[in-house]
């Protein structure tokens, strides 16, 4: 029986054309438009259509990537459905596809992919992006991924996903530890499987999720000013293993004492959290103040795992093993 593929589009720079009229680059494609465009789509699988949102991916939210995720789990639970291609904006989609990847109840693919440049530049790189991601959602080893994003010819398991660079085309990349496969031509290979998925019930997110990220010579206050707010939780990309001035420990410390999550991530592009150095702000510290250490999870992706978390009031006691599990 020959693949079936959906596609469901959002917008996006892969879904964009210059508008003189206004000044700027918008996203106006129709999802029948991006299959229009690609002769050899046909060669892969047949396809559905679906126009979810025309949109640029910098303006979503959460909650609608939320209806997104359960869109594709809905999509997907028809027999006749191979897989599922979403095209979506590049600025935001390492969250939406982490997301779908936590919420995803089913072991056909969810593919994400999109473009660095616009459908009327003359070396767009959208069609050959979307061809790629059909071919994904048609292998047969695709299964059991979860949600992936390919991209120039690589494919990223949505939990270690970066968007590494502004404009190039090969912005995706997974530091430390590297792509699932590739796509060659029409040859699909997928070299390993992610081991650290874990998928969870979802009634709705919990939005006050506070994201931090340390500079030199920061103090607390965007800490003690999320508490006051009411965040029921604060994500810090910290220092290299962990680490931040000596003033957060005490922060740290208020905002666990007030009933508020505190997770520890690092702000550079590859390695872990480790609660390993004193001298009052170190990791050691900040775990004795209570902070949670996310291993090799990111800060954006740590957010999107509190929300669903947190979101659940049978999880929500859980959040410390949860994270030990999905990133130790």
């Amino acid at each position: 029986m020959a693949a079936r593929i959906a596609i469901l589009a959002t917008g996006g720079t892969i879904a964009s054309r210059y508008d003189a009229a206004a000044g700027r680059t918008v996203a106006c494609a129709r999802v029948g438009d991006l299959i229009a465009a690609i002769p050899g789509l046909g060669d892969v699988a047949t396809f559905e259509g679906i126009d979810f949102a025309t949109r640029p991916s910098f303006d979503f939210t959460p909650d609608f990537v939320l209806s997104l995720a359960r869109e594709a789990n809905a999509v997907l639970a028809s027999d006749d459905i191979t897989g599922l291609v979403v095209t979506h904006g590049t600025d935001t989609m390492e969250e939406s596809a982490y997301l779908t990847d936590l919420l995803l109840d089913t072991h056909k693919p969810v593919v994400f992919t999109g473009a660095q440049r616009a459908q009327d530049d003359p070396f767009a790189d959208g069609p050959a992006n979307l061809l790629d991601a059909a071919r994904v959602a048609a292998a047969p080893d695709a299964r059991g991924l979860g949600a992936l994003v390919c991209f120039n010819g690589e494919i990223h398991a949505a939990r270690d996903v970066q968007k590494m660079h502004a404009s190039a085309l090969g912005t995706f990349q997974s530091p430390g530890v590297g792509a699932l496969g590739f796509v060659d031509g029409a040859a699909v290979t997928i070299h390993r499987r992610p081991l650290r998925r874990c998928g969870f019930p979802c009634e709705g997110l919990e939005s006050r999720i506070v994201l931090i990220r340390l500079a030199m010579g920061c103090d607390s206050s965007l800490i003690d000013a999320a508490v006051a707010a009411g965040a029921r939780a604060v994500v810090i990309e910290a220092f290299g293993r962990g680490n931040g001035p000596a003033a957060l420990a005490a922060a740290i410390a208020r905002a666990t004492a007030a009933g508020v999550a505190v997770v520890v991530t690092s702000r550079c592009p590859a390695g872990r959290v480790q609660p390993v150095y004193g001298g009052g702000g170190g990791g050691r510290d900040l775990a004795d103040a209570g902070a949670i250490f996310a291993g090799d999870l990111k800060g954006p992706k740590a957010r999107m795992l509190l929300m669903v978390l947190l979101g659940n009031p049978d999880l929500a006691p859980r959040v410390a093993e949860i994270l030990a599990e999905v990133a130790p």
